[in-house]
């Protein structure tokens, strides 16, 4: 974390990108999502935004349940999205992040903003922001960095839409550019109103 690119350190996110496995992003895989890529290409963005501004990333996966076996392909991470450098890793097999001890005993000492991406929206991204509002933590759901299955007939896009919607109950929702815009580095007012101050 670089707590010099907020006002205020308690203010410093972790952006949590949930479940980037390949069982998601397959063709013919039973949870495989048909339209993941413009969610995955708002994922990459908003990783990139985080590595280049210092903001620390937690990865936390599926392992355990019956097709997210560990060292089974379609538990792998999706490419380009590898773990790197002190990236976090956390392992749960229930929907909600929280259902990992670990996760939940980091995030609940600090106390950090969590800024949630990845798969399922209806499922593990709906169930951290709502366990996250009863334990006190701020949730931001980055809602084009997500997408959510078909259910009981109703569209995939319709389905995301209506959970985007649920999730203002328990979170703040926006879009990937607009929280990268909001997190970016800040310099001060009077260097950049100055025309002589150098960068």
């Amino acid at each position: 974390m670089n707590p010099a690119l907020y006002r205020r350190p308690r203010s410093v996110p972790i952006l949590v990108l949930v479940d980037m496995q390949q069982e998601y992003e397959v063709a013919g895989r039973p949870l495989a999502l048909p339209e993941i890529a413009p969610a995955l290409e708002n994922c990459r963005l908003a990783l990139n935004h985080a590595r280049e501004s210092g903001i620390q990333v937690a990865y936390v996966r599926w392992i355990g349940a019956p097709l997210f076996q560990a060292g089974t392909r379609f538990a792998r991470w999706i490419e380009g999205f590898e773990p790197q450098g002190c990236d976090m890793i956390f392992d749960r097999d229930r929907p909600s992040c929280f259902a990992s001890p670990a996760f939940a005993d980091v995030m609940e000492r600090g106390c950090p903003p969590l800024v949630v991406a990845g798969f399922a929206g209806e499922a593990a991204c709906l169930a951290t922001a709502v366990d996250g509002y009863h334990r006190g933590q701020e949730v931001t759901f980055l809602a084009d960095a997500s997408a959510s299955h078909d259910m009981d007939g109703i569209a995939a896009a319709d389905i995301h839409r209506s959970i985007s919607a649920v999730m203002r109950s328990f979170a703040d929702v926006t879009d990937t550019h607009s929280w990268i815009a909001a997190s970016s580095p800040f310099r001060p007012i009077a260097a950049l109103s100055m025309p002589n101050a150098r960068p």
